[in-house]
């Protein structure tokens, strides 16, 4: 969990406030004037092919030319992984679909993506600033590799990195999460190089008249353009993730009518379950479509008696491929974990089965941990000491299991498995001695009791870090999602109370054990209620993570169209008549979310920074080391290559450290105290800004108010940064300054 800044804007358009992206507050988008579209007009550079249209909004990405691949793309993963040899035509329309709904999807995200930034009117700058905060510090690292003399001296550059922390020279794969960019920039390095072979022309360039009286940009569009590859290829990814949808709803249903629900409900409330229209380069956007095949994999592995040894390699790399892009992986494992090892000690989940899940999980955390170069947080996670007390419980369960005192047996095992992840935890954070990610659980204990500290203030006051929105509910309800989904889970419910009820009767009355009903076939739709439950825990706690519930609500939505679940319904309704009046229910409220996100116009502009970045580019020397706020030291980083002392990855304990001494320029500490600090980390200029200064989101949460919680003493004094933005002089000298940025010059 990265912090991205606070925001004290208003949703926009229907974006709740994590999904606008919005969060370091500056101005972002210029609505569409009248003159030209979308208020620009551009001139082709001479010599170039100008039979694109400008008026189309996905001209740069073209989905339709890609069906057949993606439909070729699926039949090869449905055919290696569940031994199919001759697909028959059920299955062929079933593939069709899913690359119907592919494309779609990938088309619907590039328009709101165009729309929402007019990217394909913005110049490389322009479009550099719009990956704003994280998601510019995960982007230069893709443009470090591309622009370097080749891709072998990139991967070295960025494995010994001495510009994102500086001084101290870092491995950012250890690090950070930055696979998704080394892999992208090997495809971007093939791709120009293939096409400059054969002499395709990979990019159209334009001369941009922007209005307003600012100078003309120059602005490139195809694949051959670094940004454009990477946004296209995220895109392609989540169009997958649509296909895979489709299946998977219809796997778990039994009915293709369920994963044309799932794909429905993900439409009708796509607001609330994704945001890779609005932030293509944060980790969810490629880490999560693979968790969609890692759940669609495991419940096929719990449906099938023996499944192979192949599915259990599939879902060894789709753990690896969920958790290597994104840090917040494991958090979600260990809910999974949690929700198989319930089904297992009731009865639902046989020993072997369970165990060879286990060690998957063991075999890939292990993988992960070699290929991000010995990251410690992995093998000190709650992720992996579950994975060792639970494998310890399974194999010794015949020791702990009470015959005639189920009910005990559950209890024991639940407080053995939750006492020996603690105390594993702890023990392993002591003897490694890791302490990255000690804030999570003071995030949490802030949530229910009065505990406050600067780190995690520094979250909690981010909107997408505080509690479900109350609006959520009730947009889950105008789609008849939250209804659909509360009767399909009581629907398991009833059914699972009504197997254990059956098995403790035989049990006592013939002395039967569980093994008759370890097989049973609703094991897997248990194992879906409980991850339904753990990901509304998450979202409520924290609203940015709804991003896995509303998915997953929508694919158990799917099994209202279930006859083994629902035959009682349908043996009574005619099925079909049945859904179709329950889409039409949900259309109502689903189209016009449609319409809305369709129908936000924007066009990315930041004047402001631009000027910042210029001046830096021209003012300073390559090796000046700039301090300042996080999303804002992303963007240097990006723009201009300046080594930076801090940024908004915010998972190491070192790195909070510095940010909190950097961040003292927002303190009522005195300027020849902060001055000391930065000197003494080596900073040579600081970017000063009001907004930092004096915005609150909510009551406490203004920079001064965070500090008065770790700085007591200085209560009641003005600001530092108030002081400086009207004069910066004796300690300090201003040389730049716009009305969002002051350069100060850190020692005279």
């Amino acid at each position: 969990m990265a912090v991205e800044g606070r925001s004290g804007h208003k949703d926009l358009s229907n974006k709740s406030k994590e999904q606008s992206g919005l969060m370091d507050m500056h101005p972002r988008h210029r609505q569409r004037g009248t003159a030209g579209t979308k208020g620009r007009t551009r001139t082709p550079h001479p010599g170039t092919e100008t039979t694109q249209s400008r008026n189309k909004a996905t001209s740069y990405l073209s989905p339709a030319n890609v069906k057949v691949g993606t439909t070729l793309i699926i039949v090869a993963i449905i055919e290696k992984l569940f031994f199919v040899k001759a697909l028959d035509k059920r299955i062929w329309i079933l593939l069709y679909v899913a690359a119907f709904v592919g494309v779609l999807h990938w088309g619907y995200i590039s328009a709101l993506f165009e729309n929402d930034r007019h990217f394909s009117h913005l110049s490389t700058l322009e479009r550099e600033m719009a990956f704003r905060t994280e998601m510019g510090l995960y982007y230069s690292f893709f443009k470090s590799i591309i622009e370097a003399p080749s891709y072998l001296s990139g991967l070295l550059f960025i494995m010994n990195d001495n510009v994102t922390e500086y001084p101290s020279v870092i491995n950012t794969l250890k690090r950070f999460n930055v696979y998704p960019e080394v892999i992208l920039a090997g495809l971007f390095r093939i791709y120009t190089s293939t096409m400059s072979v054969v002499g395709i022309e990979t990019k159209t360039c334009w001369t941009v008249n922007r209005g307003n009286e600012l100078s003309p940009v120059e602005s490139c569009e195809g694949l051959g353009d670094p940004a454009y590859f990477y946004v296209t290829l995220i895109f392609i990814l989540n169009g997958l993730m649509m296909s895979l949808f489709y299946i998977y709803g219809t796997y778990l249903s039994g009915s293709r009518f369920g994963g044309l629900m799932t794909v429905l409900c993900f439409f009708y409330n796509h607001g609330e379950s994704t945001r890779v229209m609005w932030t293509p380069p944060l980790r969810e956007s490629f880490s999560y479509p693979f968790l969609v095949l890692q759940m669609f994999i495991l419940t096929y592995i719990l449906r099938t008696p023996t499944p192979g040894r192949r599915s259990m390699l599939v879902l060894c790399v789709s753990n690896i491929c969920f958790m290597l892009p994104w840090q917040f992986a494991q958090f979600v494992l260990l809910t999974q974990i949690a929700s198989l090892f319930a089904i297992y000690i009731i009865g639902y989940l046989d020993s072997e089965k369970f165990l060879n899940i286990l060690y998957t999980h063991m075999v890939s955390l292990g993988l992960c941990f070699i290929l991000m170069f010995g990251n410690s947080m992995l093998l000190t996670s709650y992720y992996a000491s579950s994975l060792v007390v639970i494998c310890v419980i399974a194999i010794s369960r015949n020791f702990l299991k009470l015959e005639k005192m189920a009910l005990i047996s559950w209890v024991l095992q639940v407080l053995i498995w939750i006492f020996g992840t603690v105390a594993l935890k702890a023990l392993t954070s002591m003897i490694l001695g890791v302490r990255d990610d000690a804030h999570i659980f003071n995030i949490l204990k802030s949530k229910f009791t009065s505990y406050k500290d600067f780190d995690t203030l520094m979250y909690t006051c981010a909107p997408e870090f505080d509690f479900m929105e109350n609006e959520t509910p009730w947009r889950y309800l105008k789609t008849l999602l939250l209804p659909v989904v509360i009767l399909v889970f009581l629907a398991i419910c009833v059914r699972t109370l009504k197997d254990i009820l059956t098995s403790s009767r035989k049990k006592h009355t013939r002395g039967q054990d569980n093994e008759s009903w370890e097989h049973s076939t609703s094991g897997e739709l248990v194992y879906h209620a409980l991850q339904l439950v753990a990901f509304a825990v998450l979202a409520i706690l924290i609203m940015r993570l709804k991003l896995f519930l509303t998915p997953h609500m929508c694919v158990m939505a799917s099994l209202l169209c279930s006859r083994p679940l629902f035959g009682w319904i349908f043996s009574r309704l005619n099925r079909p008549l049945f859904i179709f009046i329950v889409v039409i229910l949900m259309s109502i409220q689903g189209v016009s979310n449609i319409q809305t996100q369709l129908n936000i116009k924007g066009e990315f502009s930041n004047i402001a920074q631009e000027e910042l970045l210029e001046w830096i580019k021209f003012s300073t020397k390559p090796n000046a080391v700039f301090a300042g706020a996080m999303p804002t030291m992303a963007s240097v980083k990006l723009s201009t290559g300046r080594p930076i002392v801090n940024h908004p990855h915010y998972e190491d304990a070192g790195l909070r450290a510095r940010t909190k001494m950097v961040y003292s320029m927002y303190s009522r500490k005195h300027a020849k105290e902060v001055k000391k600090l930065l000197i003494d980390m080596g900073v040579q200029y600081f970017i000063l800004e009001d907004a930092w200064c004096t915005r609150r989101t909510k009551t406490g949460c203004t920079m001064s108010e965070i500090w008065d919680i770790e700085d007591p003493s200085n209560v009641g004094k003005t600001p530092l940064c108030s002081i400086l933005s009207k004069e910066s002089l004796p300690h300090f000298v201003t040389l730049f300054q716009n009305n969002v940025y002051k350069v100060l010059k850190v020692g005279i």
